[in-house]
Formats: C-alpha cells, structure tokens, sequence
C-alpha cells in the first residue's frame, strides 16, 4: 500500500510541477524586463527548487565518455560483457591518444569493482571508476531495479548474489582483483573463499575491501544499533512492499529505494536541509558553481533502487543480526564458508576515521577472520578525516587512499609473475 500510495503523490504533483517549470521559464527568460530583479530571482529559485525535490530522479548516466589520463585525451566505451535479469557486467574499455584516431593503450590488471546494491545506482561509484581506469582495465557490476525485473524472472537473494559475484569473476578470467565497496564485503569474501577451497583458476589475485560490514558488531553505529534493535519480524513488516503497476516487476515484493533513501536522509536532517537553503540562495544569488556542486551531488544522490525482499531480509538477518559470517557460521548451498581457506588471495582494507555507517573495525575484521593470508600480502589502512562516502570518493580518496589501492595490486599482479598468469588465462 506504501508503495502505491507514493506513486500516487508523485503523480499528483505532476501539475504542481509543471507549473514550476513554466515559472522558471517565465522568470528567467531574457524578454521579460523584470527578469534580473530581486523578486524573480526569488521567484525563479523557489520553482527552480520545488521542482527538483519532487521530480523523479532515474538511473544516472556513468559520464565517463572522455577522461584525460597522463596527460592525454581518452575515450572510453561501455562494454556489457555479461548480463542477468539482476546485473549486467560493464567493461570500460579505454582508447588513448587522438581521439580522432585512438589506439587502444596496453591493459593494466584486471580489477573487478562490486558496486553496492544498498538503495543507490552503480553510478555513484563515478569518483571510484575514474580513479581505477588510469591504471586498470575496469570492470562493474551494475545492478538491476528490482521493480524493472518480472516476477517470472524468479527470486533474487544473498546466495544468488555470491554466485553472481563468482559468475562474474569468471568471465573476466586470468584471475582478476576485486574491489567490495561498501555492503558488497561480505558476500564477495565468502566467494573468494569458496573460489579458494575449489582451487577454481579465476579465483582472484588479491581483494579490496572499502567500508564493509565485514563483522557489524565492532564500532557500530546507528545503522548497525537499528539492525540489531529491531527484531527481524519488524523489517518484514514494516520495510517491505509491493510493486505497483505500471512497473514490470509488478507484484513482487521488495525493499523500495525510497524507503532507503528517507531513512538516510533523516539520519543527517539538518544537513540536507542546509544544503539545500544554500541551493535557494545560491539559484538567487547566480551562483554557477555552487548550483553545479549541489545539483551534481543531489542528482546521484537521490536515484534510487529497489531491493527485492528476500536479498534485503538476509542482508539484514545474516549481516547484521546472527554476524553468520564472522562467526564461521555461515552456509552457501549447502557447505560452509571456510575463510581460513583463503591463502594466495592479497587482502587490503580501508576505513575511513568519522564513517557512520560502517564504524572503524568492522571491515578490518577481514584480517583476523582470513588467518592463512601471508602478512607481506596485507594491508590494513584508515584514513584520517573522512566518513562513509569519502572512502571510495572525492579528493582525499583520489590522493591518499586510490594510490594506495593501486600499489597493492601492482605488488599482487607481480606476485602472480607472468607464467602463473598465463597458465591461470589459458
């Protein structure tokens, strides 16, 4: 009923909406005489903002057609080298040189970046991607809208997501490396042990794991308290709906992204409501950059997805309420997740210092739970200054903690050696 209820006020808004837009149009158009005065630009930013916190924000573009990587133009394409109903496996592939004649350069290591399937659209990952493709052929999962997937298409859940994430190693091959970014840690180290046990050949070279739940008892935070408050009936009952029509996936039951998104937005209010009161002033005062910078972020910010049921539930059961994989308690399909298998796999980790979602020590937890792992093939970071978002985003990510990153794949890829590689690819 929820979800249904806010299809209906989002369509009751449409004339409201459009009426904003005529007002902008009418109180910044170079023929009206009065258009640089006090009161229309007033006028203009107060429609100019009600129309962007009601409108429907969708799937946003990567925006990563053209980069500059030392010091010379590239283009880059959009691969989809796999796909299923829940995701599709990017690849960006790069050109250097003249764009109008570009030659294709030398591929660095193949790294494999696990996008968050947490209420947000791969794309917020932009900042991350960019980074990564200066030293690495980049590849990303990009996950599917569950309200876009038919309920023929069957059920989507934890399981099935590290069965993704092993499918899809697989068809990079040659044993890439793994980046888990945020929710992602837990499933994709329980694949890269389950890789390990099976000796399978693509299992990866080393893993990275940014802000992870690893194990959610340690440091937690809001997030985690809630999660562990509320028992397990409460999230099937009150943050779980159905999906109306006209959308595909009608009928099937799932976490709506916009549940998400209120949910963080109310964790920071006056945050948000301060950014946008700056937004107000900033439309009024012809403030080009601070508009860009508002609209930029707020634009990735508030795309969302849906998660289906039974992927959030278990998230939420085996994460963050019975901790199943840090106890050693956690089963796939039937075998348990040994992470004590895991032996020829390099492990990184990186917190950031003010992070409020996944509190310091949660995704360093990693090392303790993986104990056969040689020390020379670890690294255990945590940058200063930073929250949630800063650890795979912005500059201190891309100065401090992306060239760390980068130098502990360079040493892993080098580990491997060439005859490894090739025997492993062939």
């Amino acid at each position: 009923m929820l979800y249904a209820l806010h299809e209906l006020a989002y369509q009751s808004a449409l004339p409201w909406r459009f009426g904003a837009q005529m007002a902008r149009r009418f109180w910044s158009s170079p023929l009206n005489p009065a258009a640089d005065t006090a009161l229309a630009r007033t006028a203009y930013a107060s429609a100019e903002l009600f129309e962007s916190v009601t409108r429907r924000y969708g799937k946003p573009d990567w925006r990563l057609e053209t980069l500059e990587i030392g010091g010379k133009p590239v283009r880059t394409v959009e691969q989809v080298i796999w796909q299923s109903p829940w995701c599709r496996l990017v690849r960006f592939a790069r050109n250097i040189g003249d764009l109008k004649r570009a030659k294709k350069p030398t591929a660095g290591p193949a790294v494999l970046i696990v996008a968050p399937l947490s209420g947000h659209y791969a794309t917020l990952l932009r900042g991350t991607v960019e980074a990564f493709l200066q030293d690495h052929d980049v590849y990303v999962t990009d996950w599917i809208n569950a309200r876009q997937v038919p309920v023929l298409e069957g059920r989507f859940d934890f399981f099935d997501y590290i069965d993704h994430v092993r499918r899809m190693l697989a068809e990079i091959g040659g044993r890439a490396h793994v980046v888990g970014v945020c929710q992602p840690g837990p499933p994709v180290l329980a694949a890269c042990a389950i890789m390990a046990e099976d000796g399978d050949e693509n299992r990866p070279a080393s893993m990275t794991f940014m802000g992870s739940p690893i194990d959610a008892r340690l440091s937690p935070t809001v997030t985690n308290q809630l999660a562990e408050e509320k028992p397990f009936t409460w999230f099937k009952s009150n943050m779980i709906h159905t999906v109306p029509l006209p959308y595909p996936g009608f009928g099937r039951r799932v976490y709506p992204g916009f549940v998400q998104l209120y949910s963080f937005m109310s964790m920071n209010e006056e945050r948000h409501r301060d950014a946008h009161w700056d937004y107000f002033n900033s439309l009024i005062a012809g403030d080009g950059d601070g508009v860009e910078k508002h609209e930029e972020f707020y634009d990735e910010y508030l795309s969302v997805l849906d998660l289906t049921e039974e992927f959030y539930l278990q998230t939420i059961d085996i994460v963050f309420q019975q901790h199943l994989l840090a106890r050693g308690l956690l089963e796939h399909r039937g075998r348990r997740v040994d992470l004590s298998k895991i032996a020829d796999i390099g492990l990184m980790t990186v917190e950031g210092e003010k992070d409020d979602i996944s509190g310091v020590g949660q995704t360093q937890a990693a090392h303790g739970l993986c104990p056969n792992i040689p020390e020379d093939q670890r690294v255990l970071y945590v940058q200063p200054g930073v929250g949630h978002y800063g650890v795979f985003n912005g500059r201190r990510f891309r100065e401090e903690i992306y060239p760390r990153v980068r130098d502990f794949i360079a040493r892993n890829e080098a580990r491997l050696g060439v005859s490894q590689r090739s025997a492993a690819a062939a």
